[in-house]
């Protein structure tokens, strides 16, 4: 029934702890010792008694046993709920050194409870998404922050060389006017005809405007720019002529410690199936022709951020007051330094914010060219900007989220499949009648959550809601990480292990509390997928994750080893 230890104290050591394992463990086997106890008692003339005794003794047993599963309530029920980690108690979690006074232990279980207060997820956050360590002192962190800060500039002067020889800008109308599945220009390829209707509707719907309510997003047939006719996400076929591969002398040599040539990701296609044979195919021409390759990618790239920056959805404002009320002058001056124009229809707050997307981002394709730019990481860097103001620090600190998260944007899609296929497992496993209703559907592999996944909850839940969730979900991470095991989480009261699949289970677990709507009232995938689109403003975060608790307690260990 249960693999874990029951305590009344943090601490595991009172003696009353009662073991669970394998149907009850410890608990049931004081049972039967106090059985015998008691039946050794009564004599062979004495049966009934005896029989009677033993009921009375298994009724208590059942009503105690309740009372103690009673007890595994999750940090994020409404009982157990308790307040954010504030900054008097943040400081305390230091020495003079500034070092963790336990390696991070207590600092993970508070905010994977609590959550993190507002003041102080900029200080916060680095140690989440291991910018820094958590054995770290002050001294290292700041030695670490320099470093970190450099690179970060030496990625931008890179991005902005090869803006220059993109001509110095990308205007918004020129994306957009093509379609981008045009004649002209074209950066999308249809790799499989063979995929069902249903999966193309699951994976456009990470575009669709009807998906968010708060999100202002524009029906410009650009908007599923990514999105070939099978939902892949393939960038080919780049319009050459927008890469002037002739750079000057001066541009050349602009910022000599940059390394000129843009690194390609592994694995790229290096000859054409229709060039010549009698092509030259020395190392030399097989280099500067890959160099021109992901150069003519990087342009996508830019084009594309350009286009996603200056449609995000303005729910950022009331948690960053500085950024909000940024002056125009100052807003225009950062879009310029990335060469963004035909803005003047945005507010400057929006204006600097989109700059700030497009830097970053930039930034992050070259960092990262096997994943590049792909849409939806804007949705996963923007509330991450907000909260961090400085560009070098917001950088790193998305870095440490994609480590995770940049499997969500492979091209083969191997990572969200394995997602996709343990979100089914967790429902299968939890509620087989439910998951009868979905295979009947051909809904089995669950692609109508393929949006939550793919951004992590961020369409579905409010801006303080997705901090809240991801903060919870970085804490396991970080703990994960660290080597902080079972162990040590043992202490905590509601026994669920750490994961690195919270956020499949909260998947899980919204599906789940709509379980009756889906086997009464569904009848084809269409109709779920529009349900849980409809989600969107409508979730209780602290709700989901108790329920998404309870699936880890319960079928964690069962789900890790299907796994394998």
């Amino acid at each position: 029934m249960f693999l874990l230890l029951l305590s009344e104290d943090d601490g595991g050591g009172d003696p009353t702890g009662i073991q669970l394992g394998g149907g009850g463990g410890g608990f049931w086997s004081g049972l039967i010792t106090t059985t015998k106890v008691a039946s050794r008692s009564f004599n062979s003339t004495s049966a009934a008694v005896a029989v009677t005794a033993l009921t009375g003794l298994v009724v208590i047993a059942a009503v105690f046993y309740s009372t103690v599963r009673g007890r595994l309530k999750s940090p994020w029920s409404r009982k157990k709920r308790k307040q954010a980690l504030f900054p008097h108690r943040w400081r305390s979690l230091f020495t003079s050194k500034g070092k963790f006074r336990d390696g991070g232990v207590k600092f993970l279980k508070k905010v994977r409870s609590r959550g993190v207060d507002p003041s102080i997820r900029a200080e916060v956050w680095p140690f989440l998404l291991g910018v820094y360590d958590l054995n770290s002192s002050k001294e290292e962190r700041e030695i670490i922050r320099n470093q970190k800060r450099k690179e970060y500039e030496k990625l931008r002067r890179e991005c902005r060389r090869l803006l220059k020889r993109n001509n110095g800008s990308f205007k918004l109308k020129d994306i957009g006017g093509t379609g981008y599945n045009g004649d002209s220009g074209s950066v999308i390829q249809d790799t499989d005809t063979s995929s069902s209707e249903d999966v193309v509707s699951a994976r456009e719907s990470l575009s669709s405007e009807d998906s968010n309510p708060d999100a202002d997003y524009s029906d410009d047939p650009s908007s599923a720019v990514l999105e070939g006719d099978d939902g892949s996400r393939r960038i080919t076929n780049v319009d050459s002529s927008a890469v002037n591969s002739e750079s000057s002398d001066s541009e050349s040599s602009e910022d000599p410690e940059v390394n000129q040539g843009f690194p390609s990701s592994e694995g790229r296609e290096e000859t054409d199936p229709d060039e010549s044979p009698k092509e030259d195919m020395s190392p030399k021409n097989t280099e500067v022709r890959s160099k021109l390759r992901a150069t003519e990618d990087f342009s996508t790239w830019q084009r594309i951020i350009r286009l996603d920056a200056v449609r995000a959805n303005v729910e950022w404002q009331p948690y960053s007051p500085s950024q909000a009320a940024v002056s125009e002058g100052r807003a225009c001056r950062s879009a310029e330094a990335v060469g963004l124009k035909d803005y003047d229809h945005l507010e400057p707050c929006r204006i600097f914010h989109a700059a700030r997307l497009v830097a970053i981002l930039e930034a992050y394709a070259l960092y990262d060219p096997e994943i590049g730019y792909c849409q939806g990481m804007s949705d996963l860097l923007s509330p991450i900007i907000t909260v961090i103001t400085e560009d070098h620090e917001a950088f790193w600190c998305f870095v440490g989220f994609m480590k995770k998260a940049r499997h969500n944007f492979r091209l083969d899609e191997v990572g969200i499949r394995r997602q996709l296929n343990i979100v089914s497992k967790i429902i299968k496993t939890k509620d087989s009648h439910l998951y009868k209703h979905l295979e009947k559907l051909q809904a089995g592999d669950c692609f109508f959550v393929y949006r939550m996944v793919v951004v992590l909850f961020r369409r579905e839940l409010t801006f303080e809601q997705t901090l809240c969730l991801w903060e919870v979900m970085w804490a396991d991470q970080a703990a994960i990480r660290a080597g902080i095991g079972k162990s040590a989480w043992s202490r905590i009261r509601q026994r669920a292990p750490p994961t690195d699949d919270l956020l499949l289970y909260a998947i899980a677990a919204s599906v789940l509390q709509r379980r009756k709507l889906i086997i009464e009232k569904y009848s084809s995938m269409d109709e779920i997928l529009r349900e849980c689109n409809s989600m969107a403003g409508h979730l209780d975060v602290w709700k989901l994750l108790d329920d998404a608790h309870d699936l880890v307690v319960t079928l964690h260990d069962k789900i890790k080893a299907s796994c394998r």
